[in-house]
């Protein structure tokens, strides 16, 4: 598959990037820095650019299967990277007719709100992820009210290292609580999910209980 991934040098976004290689899919990435995926040499086609430039993506989604889209944030301050990006990436793909969008939110977004246990909801969401959140759930309501065949995965708080067990999938969250999950994890769902079309106009709750 010709994909797409905007935020490939993000945690989850290089796991995806390394994974995505030994799949044999032909991998672009729009990012502001080249160097910092220098480490994958020609294996995959890297396009200078800014996820907010719209003439930028445009050319980005020209001639893809499908877009990924794992961009994150490093501040605690208010953003609306989430919902400006996915806007602009959303009207790339119905220019060039490009169906298949699959976006990382996470715990904190719609009803996982309160579902990553007892750290992460009173410690971690209130103090450092919060305004994230605020605008994931613009982003997220963006991407529903597309015609697009889009997949929201919603991964628990991130730990590194894979579990034992096999990763929980929860469409329905209920009283389900997932306390971690890794990054290589999340990157293996997402392939694993653009390859199946498992969760089309789904939101999966992805992790480990404990």
């Amino acid at each position: 598959m010709r994909v797409l991934i905007l935020g490939a040098t993000g945690r989850v976004g290089r796991h995806i990037v390394a994974d995505g290689i030994l799949r044999g899919c032909m991998l672009t990435a729009l990012v502001r820095d080249p160097e910092k995926l220098s480490a994958f040499g020609d294996r995959i086609h890297i396009l200078r650019g800014d996820a907010l430039d719209g003439t930028a993506i445009a050319n980005a989604v020209a001639g893809q299967d499908g877009v990924i889209h794992s961009l994150g944030v490093s501040t605690t301050r208010s953003t609306t990277l989430f919902s400006e990006s996915t806007r602009i990436l959303v009207a790339a793909m119905h220019q060039h007719g490009v169906r298949r969008l699959i976006a990382i939110t996470g715990v904190g977004a719609g009803e996982t709100r309160g579902h990553g246990g007892f750290l992460y909801d009173h410690i971690i969401y209130p103090l450092f992820t919060k305004n994230q959140y605020l605008d994931k759930e613009v982003q997220e309501a963006i991407i529903r009210n597309t015609d697009l065949d889009w997949t929201i995965v919603r991964p628990a708080p991130f730990r590194p290292g894979a579990g034992r067990e096999e990763i929980q999938v929860a469409t329905n969250v209920g009283n389900t609580v997932l306390r971690r999950v890794s990054p290589a994890e999340v990157a293996r769902f997402v392939l694993d999910e653009l390859a199946a079309n498992r969760y089309i106009h789904a939101t999966p709750f992805i992790g480990h209980p404990r």
